[in-house]
């Protein structure tokens, strides 16, 4: 609950903060540095993006190991390694930057982007201090943290904007306040690593089981930026060579993967908080044998996790089109809306399980299970839209999050040595959709004409959620009695192991 509420508030003030953006540098303004940032956000994923969670899982380990020393020399090194790698790096775009303005359609998006580098260093080193206080199940300070980066940021934004003279002036100022918060983060967060007593130690011994479990996690979310980018382009490329006019495929690929699946990751965000909670108990009940309650969380988790998602699907597939209509003023975004909502399981099943084999060492079985979907994603961008248009996209979606899903589902159960149980779970659910889906196409018949989109959109939501959540409760698919009382039998042993 405390990382769930600090993550809304954090998310709601970048969205006013984008609203503001918005208002003061204007599109124009708001795609310069949002192309910079992305850029910078790439190269931030490939120096460090594997080493945070692969501190806190060996973090974990080394615990319930009763290895404490090692807790301490495994945080050295993240530290060591990420500092090795994203100083050079940052040194490097500083001196020899402005030979690569070929990066950018827009040369003016290079100055901005060599305004972020220098946050390279400090943001590298933050993201490690973030998955120690992860490691250490202390989500307070890493609450408290991203927040006050936000605001910070947001802050000194608007003080830095507000009287710019030019859309370039704005953006760059943007950036730069982008920088100034990722200082602040890095010095309140080097603040509360020292104030919570976690120390430093020789890492020597460390380095190579940490390269050994950060490298695949590195080269999967390397490797999924850059396949989004090669879609990004393929995708259009290809519409328009089975003839789509270049404005026809940008719009469709603009309404389907820029408005509709940002709106699909909706349930993502709402389970963020519970992933990042629960994964360190995982860890710690797996490395200690603790099998009955690793198979337990784990159920929980997926359960919990498909049963979120999927409350969300009748209403995105009946009332897509005025989701879209209202929040973008797109009518073909709500279509592609309707369409693509049974894949919001999917999505938050395949984050889920890839952070679950993530923290029990697997990171290379997910990595294979990512090139593997990932290469069906690209076969489909490339050889469908000659047959289903702009639903090429939906269909290598399906592979991305699908097909990794069941393979992480495997390998999960190969690994477990008590099975967790879902199937049925996951099968009843679904079932459950389709009457809820139903009783929604007929209530939107007979009540868009009368109550209008918004109106409509409300009381069809709460209808159709309401008659979805009554069916899992009827046939007792939310037994929290069984859940208080494992939970209670673990408190218990816990108790017990510590005396």
């Amino acid at each position: 609950m405390v990382v769930t509420i600090f993550s809304v508030c954090e998310k709601f003030l970048g969205f006013l903060y984008r609203i503001f953006l918005s208002r003061t540098i204007g599109s124009e303004g708001i795609g310069l540095y949002q192309v910079a940032l992305s850029v910078f956000a790439l190269i931030l994923t490939i120096v460090c993006s594997g080493t945070p969670i692969t501190v806190s899982r060996l973090m974990t380990k080394y615990r319930a190991e009763n290895q404490i020393e090692k807790v301490y020399k495994v945080i050295s090194a993240g530290i060591s390694f990420t500092l090795a790698v994203a100083l050079p790096v940052a040194l490097f775009f500083m001196v020899f930057g402005k030979k690569f303005t070929f990066m950018f359609a827009d040369e003016r998006c290079m100055k901005i982007f060599l305004v972020l580098v220098p946050g390279l260093i400090f943001t590298s080193v933050y993201s490690v201090l973030r998955g120690v206080f992860w490691g250490n199940k202390d989500f307070l300070p890493y609450s408290v943290t991203e927040l006050l980066e936000e605001i910070c940021m947001i802050v000194v934004g608007i003080i830095l904007i507000r009287n710019c003279t030019d859309i370039y002036q704005g953006a760059f100022r943007a950036g730069l306040a982008v920088l100034i918060s990722y200082i602040f983060s890095f010095s309140l967060a080097s603040i509360m690593f020292a104030v919570r007593k976690n120390k430093l130690k020789n890492p020597s011994n460390q380095f190579k089981p940490l390269l050994k479990s950060a490298l695949p996690v590195t080269a999967m979310r390397t490797a999924n930026s850059l396949s989004s980018s090669l879609v990004s382009i393929l995708l259009p490329a290809r519409l328009i060579a089975v003839g789509f006019s270049p404005t026809e495929a940008m719009s469709a690929f603009g309404a389907s993967m820029g408005q509709a699946m940002p709106l699909l990751f909706i349930p993502i965000t709402l389970i963020g908080s519970f992933i990042l909670v629960l994964i360190p108990e995982i860890s710690e009940n797996y490395y200690s044998g603790r099998d009955y309650y690793l198979k337990r969380d784990v159920e929980k988790a997926l359960k919990f996790s498909f049963f979120l998602t999927a409350v969300f699907v009748p209403v995105f597939f009946v009332c897509g089109e005025e989701i879209g209509v209202l929040v973008f003023s797109s009518y073909e975004c709500g279509k592609y809306l309707s369409a693509f909502s049974f894949l919001m399981p999917f999505i938050s099943l395949s984050s889920l399980t890839t952070s679950i084999l993530n923290s029990i060492g697997l990171e290379h079985k997910t990595l294979g299970c990512f090139i593997i979907s990932g290469a069906f994603m690209l076969a489909s961008a490339f050889f469908l839209p000659a047959f289903i248009g702009i639903y090429a996209l939906l269909v290598g979606l399906s592979f991305v999050y699908g097909l990794s899903t069941i393979l992480n589902l495997v390998l999960i159960h190969k690994h477990c040595k008590k099975k967790p149980q879902y199937l049925k779970f996951f099968f009843s659910s679904a079932l459950f959709i389709l009457p809820a889906c139903a009783i929604g196409l007929v209530l939107e018949k007979l009540l868009l004409a009368r109550l209008g989109s918004l109106l409509s959109l409300a009381v069809i939501s709460i209808i159709i959620s309401a008659i979805f959540c009554g069916l899992c409760l009827l046939f007792n698919l939310s037994d929290l009695k069984s859940f208080r009382t494992a939970k209670n039998k673990n408190l218990k042993q816990k108790r017990s192991a510590t005396i």
